[in-house]
């Protein structure tokens, strides 16, 4: 009862906006992000995209800053309708969605955007537990990112012991890797850490260099550490099952083979707000210092044994993730990725988390 209450209300606010005109298919897209924010503009470029090609026939009504979507329970909202296409955080959700959520940590090593993205292809690709997750919606695209670093607002992290005694805010797949080290990681929202820094209610968050002007973290913390945070891929921007089945063959075509278009938009618009990141920050009073490199080689193994106990711990929710960990660990170290062949996969017999 307490989800149909914000539901009823998101859809009435939904009724209540304007619709473009002329369309065959009005689609409304959500997004807990502002329009200015960089995941925002590449959002608006494949909406952009996708009403040229569709020759006007679709068309969409946005709702950004969270008017209709939450960062934790985006998939189910997108699922019950509240709107039709927007953007999931399967690594926040509160339930459902432990594999996709664990996943993000197997990537230790990966190079950059585009191999996080054909690695997780090629794992959704080949285990089944993936889409089981997914049920009820239709990814229209998968997400990587900048290599997360650690913002800190009263004191610079030179050594892995500076960790010690830290609250920070820190992705799923970092927190217990971060507690090994001696620090008070929680696992809040984005949206939330502004204010948590500012109350020093958090001592700094790990996060890539763009959240220092697009979140305007430089005015609450001023020391950045480039320690190497790998992080993976997921899926974040998806259509209902419902809108999808509303939407004639050849339509859903056009949204499926627009995925690339969007996910490039995606990652040009990450690397371009990780360099408007640091440039800011540097003007801004941000002190940016690397981890010296045999720390990097000590957090880097403390992370993959990290990442391994994780995967053990999914059998607790009756998920095998021992054999997604080692898939990921051999596409990186292979660098084999970009050569998935995702429509021949298979997961073999035993291997179906």
């Amino acid at each position: 009862m307490r989800f149909l209450i914000p539901l009823a209300a998101a859809l009435a606010l939904a009724a209540c906006a304007p619709a473009p005109k002329q369309a065959e298919h009005v689609l409304t897209y959500a997004s807990p992000y502002p329009p200015s924010h960089p995941f925002s503009r590449a959002d608006k470029e494949w909406m952009a995209g996708v009403e040229k090609a569709s020759h006007g026939r679709i068309a969409f009504r946005p709702y950004w800053s969270g008017a209709l979507l939450s960062n934790d329970m985006s998939m189910e909202e997108i699922r019950h309708g509240i709107a039709d296409i927007g953007l999931i955080t399967p690594i926040y959700a509160k339930g459902g969605a432990h594999l996709l959520r664990v996943q993000s940590g197997f990537y230790g090593g990966v190079r950059d955007i585009s191999e996080q993205i054909a690695v997780y292809d090629c794992l959704a690709s080949r285990f089944p537990g993936f889409g089981k997750e997914l049920h009820g919606l239709h990814v229209l695209a998968v997400q990587g990112g900048n290599f997360p670093g650690v913002l800190t607002i009263n004191r610079p992290i030179r050594h892995l012991e500076d960790f010690r005694g830290l609250r920070l805010r820190a992705q799923s797949d970092a927190v217990d890797v971060l507690k090994e080290l001696g620090a008070d990681p929680v696992n809040m929202p984005m949206s939330e850490v502004y204010s948590a820094l500012a109350k020093g209610v958090i001592d700094g968050v790990v996060a890539p260099a763009d959240t220092i002007k697009s979140l305007h973290f430089s005015e609450v913390a001023k020391h950045f550490t480039t320690i190497r945070f790998s992080r993976g891929a997921y899926p974040a921007r998806a259509i209902s099952d419902k809108a999808w089945g509303r939407l004639p063959a050849d339509l859903q075509k056009l949204l499926a083979g627009s995925r690339k278009d969007w996910e490039a938009a995606l990652n040009r618009e990450l690397l371009k707000a990780e360099a408007d990141g640091i440039a800011f920050g540097k003007t801004d009073g941000v002190d940016f210092a690397p981890l010296p490199p045999q720390e990097q080689t000590r957090f880097d193994a403390l992370y993959n044994k990290d990442a391994l106990g994780q995967a053990e711990r999914l059998r607790s929710v009756g998920i095998d993730g021992l054999p997604v960990f080692r898939a990921a660990q051999h596409l990186i170290t292979s660098g084999t990725a970009a050569q998935c062949d995702i429509g021949a996969q298979s997961a073999p017999s035993g291997e179906q988390p």
